[in-house]
């Protein structure tokens, strides 16, 4: 719908604005999207964008509290599509980062039933009606992790150990300065940083081909 407004109104409009209005006019209807990851998750991916990864871990700035590390990573390649610090874990807050990542990769222009696949654990604001009605508004279909089986989401979850033993090695009084070393370690996990279990080459090169 987005895409529509876009090209035949005359201005830009993102999918998640669209959203926001319809879900207030009561326009949007439920769909069950959901499917459990204990079958699901056994079916390895072939092909980037086939499915992505989303999951959130915390950061503490001192003297602000704690930021919560929002991130959606791309199954197949490990590449990290996109992230963002916020303040807690809202429907909303999970959303930005998705649109994101939509936005980021183009997939709403992707036939319905190529598009991505979506995993992530039973957190509440991913559960949620706002998030559910969002993912079907953008055609993504939802894949929830088995509950309390971190390991469904094992290559996530071990990305954020990774980040954390890496930018929590000092402590941080800006949620600017977090942001800047977390950006930083994002772009050698990309692009500089060779994955044994990628054949030792790069996200960028396994995304991109």
């Amino acid at each position: 719908l987005a895409v529509w407004i876009t090209d035949n109104e005359g201005f830009a409009v993102s999918e998640s604005t669209v959203y926001r209005i319809l879900r207030k006019e009561g326009l949007v209807k439920r769909l069950e999207v959901q499917l459990m990851a204990g079958k699901e998750y056994h079916t390895k991916t072939t092909r980037p964008h086939q499915m992505w990864a989303t999951d959130a871990s915390y950061f503490k700035v001192v003297g602000w509290g704690y930021y919560y590390l929002v991130t959606v990573m791309d199954d197949y390649s490990r590449f990290i599509l996109a992230w963002k610090l916020q303040k807690d874990m809202s429907a909303n807050s999970l959303i930005e980062v998705i649109q994101e990542a939509v936005d980021a990769t183009g997939m709403t222009e992707v036939p319905v039933e190529d598009r991505t696949r979506l995993l992530s654990d039973n957190g509440a604001g991913y559960v949620s009606r706002s998030f559910r009605d969002y993912l079907q508004l953008v055609g993504i279909c939802h894949i929830l992790a088995a509950p309390y089986h971190p390991q469904t989401n094992g290559k996530l979850e071990r990305y954020h150990q990774s980040i954390k033993r890496e930018v929590n090695q000092v402590p941080y009084e800006l949620p600017g300065q977090l942001k800047m070393a977390i950006a930083d370690f994002v772009d050698y996990y990309n692009y500089r940083r060779y994955h044994k279990a990628l054949g030792n080459v790069m996200p960028a090169d396994v995304l991109y081909g």
